[in-house]
């Protein structure tokens, strides 16, 4: 599958291009592995991201899906919005990522 042109830090330049088949490939070439519970954390997000119009916090997130933070920076081993907004196909978190 070929991949959309990404920017400088992986993300779709353009986010309308954005299938799940495409959030996969993109993870897959970056060498992350998305289990069912880090697919969930996408779909949440994109859901987060379409109700509300923005990208949440990790604290607020983390309430939203009832899914502890710690657990959540185990699971992604790195800032857990950082990867979920990348391979969901939606903007940068801005803050603390």
């Amino acid at each position: 599958m070929e991949i959309p042109q990404r920017d400088g830090d992986g993300y779709l330049v353009d986010r309308d291009a954005w299938t799940p088949e495409i959030g996969r490939a993109m993870a897959d070439t970056d060498g992350v592995v998305l289990d069912d519970v880090k697919w969930t954390h996408i779909v949440k997000a994109r859901e987060f991201y379409d109700e509300f119009g923005v990208v949440p916090p990790i604290r607020k997130f983390a309430k939203f899906i009832e899914f502890d933070q710690k657990e959540m920076f185990k699971l992604w081993m790195t800032g857990p919005m950082k990867p979920i907004t990348k391979y969901g196909g939606l903007p940068k978190p801005t803050g603390c990522v």
